[in-house]
């Protein structure tokens, strides 16, 4: 967590694949936008790590600064269980393609 809170910060427009695998920043887009299809392409670190601080309750005002440690490791559990309920009803293309 420490890593990623300082990563977003001094890179923050970084692709965010250096922290989240391709199922995690889809199940995270798709979340935040409220529907069943993910971004078509990856946010930037910055962003990623914001939506995962908002899950939580992270208000992302003008005057908030960039989410802490202690705010993002309360929320990567809730991330944790939003990628694993995308997994399961979004299964990879090639399940059972022999």
């Amino acid at each position: 967590m420490l890593w990623l809170t300082y990563q977003a910060r001094q890179t923050p427009t970084a692709s965010c694949t250096v922290a989240l695998t391709q199922t995690e920043w889809q199940a995270l887009t798709a979340f935040e936008a409220n529907t069943s299809t993910p971004a078509a392409s990856p946010p930037t670190l910055q962003q990623a790590v914001r939506a995962i601080a908002k899950l939580g309750g992270f208000m992302g005002r003008k005057s908030d600064d960039d989410p802490g440690v202690k705010t993002l490791w309360r929320d990567w559990q809730r991330r944790h269980d939003i990628v694993a309920t995308w997994s399961l009803f979004l299964p990879s293309e090639d399940v059972g393609n022999d």
